[in-house]
């Protein structure tokens, strides 16, 4: 997010309106960190928290460039939950409940 035109923050609404349309539940970082002024260590503290409520992460295109995201995908895949790309993400086939990242 940081770095991007608005935080990426179009991307992400984007992406979590589609992935609620196929009935996923999505926790959204762009929707957590309303106060990005805050700081990254305090929106990533937000972040963290809500990640670990999730069954997966669904990363969105780039996300190696993200140091946010890529220590989200670390988390997630070290406490064993899925990662993939949102694009991959087609129709409700699984319990996976991904958060977008």
């Amino acid at each position: 997010m940081s770095g991007l035109p608005d935080l990426n923050f179009p991307a992400f609404h984007a992406e979590a309106a589609r992935l609620r349309d196929l009935g996923y539940r999505v926790v959204n970082p762009a929707e957590i960190n309303v106060d990005p002024s805050l700081g990254w260590a305090a929106c990533m503290r937000a972040d963290i928290a809500q990640l670990v409520t999730c069954d997966g992460v669904a990363l969105l295109p780039g996300w190696e460039n993200s140091r946010g995201a890529r220590l989200e995908q670390h988390i997630a895949q070290s406490l064993g939950m899925p990662t993939v790309p949102a694009a991959a993400l087609v129709d409700r086939v699984t319990e996976v409940e991904p958060c977008t990242c």
